[in-house]
């Protein structure tokens, strides 16, 4: 069972929500919160799998209150569910480590796909937002956020997995990856599991930085 905490600052909504993920199949909604301030008591109290999170918010913002949850819990995954797709928030909701970034409006089985997804280990960017995404990568690569990793372990990587940073670095989610190498999607969990290892790096995200700033997704990788 995927343990799901609704984070929206609107009643409406955040109703809204609840009843829509009621009573589906391996989700259970523990809890719901209308701010920031809340969500950080409610995180040691309930430990969700999953957050739910809206990024405009009164007192504290979802950006904010992603980085203050991934410090504190690094295995709570956080899908940030908006209207807005601006620039600002998309990069730094991903940078503070979000599992997905989506528009609200979209159907309640795309939803409970995107809980699924991201509690296994997957990462969801709304198509609209996709392509902001690979750019955010290139700033952050571009900028003073470095990605450090020793030499001597990217040696010791195969092709499969150097294929696969590179293929996370142009912003594809594992769905694509698993259509694009023909792998399950089990499998790719796995390696990203095994990068992340390798690497010593926190989530996907920080792989995708890697791989731009190394120039990994503009290199051929033969597999």
């Amino acid at each position: 069972m995927i343990k799901v905490l609704i984070v929206e600052d609107q009643e409406i909504i955040r109703q809204s929500l609840e009843i829509m993920l009621h009573n589906k199949a391996g989700i259970q909604i523990v809890g719901t919160a209308e701010n920031g301030k809340q969500v950080a008591r409610l995180v040691k109290k309930l430990l969700p799998d999953v957050i739910l999170m809206d990024i405009r918010m009164p007192e504290m913002d979802g950006v904010r209150c992603i980085e203050i949850i991934k410090e504190a819990f690094p295995q709570i995954k956080v899908i940030v569910l908006t209207t807005f797709d601006d620039d600002e928030y998309v990069f730094n909701a991903l940078k503070n480590g979000a599992s997905g970034y989506l528009l609200k409006g979209i159907s309640v089985k795309e939803l409970v796909e995107a809980i699924k997804i991201v509690y296994g280990g997957g990462a969801l960017i709304n198509p609209n937002i996709a392509v902001k995404v690979f750019k955010f990568f290139s700033q952050m690569a571009n900028a003073d956020y470095i990605v450090n990793v020793t030499q001597g372990v990217i040696e010791d990587l195969s092709k499969n997995e150097l294929r696969i940073i590179q293929l996370v670095g142009m912003g594809m989610s594992n769905k694509e990856i698993t259509e694009k190498l023909k792998f399950s999607e089990g499998t790719i969990r796995n390696y990203i599991s095994s990068i992340l290892s390798k690497l010593n790096l926190r989530d996907r995200t920080q792989i995708a930085i890697y791989a731009v700033q190394s120039g990994l997704t503009m290199k051929e990788v033969n597999q």
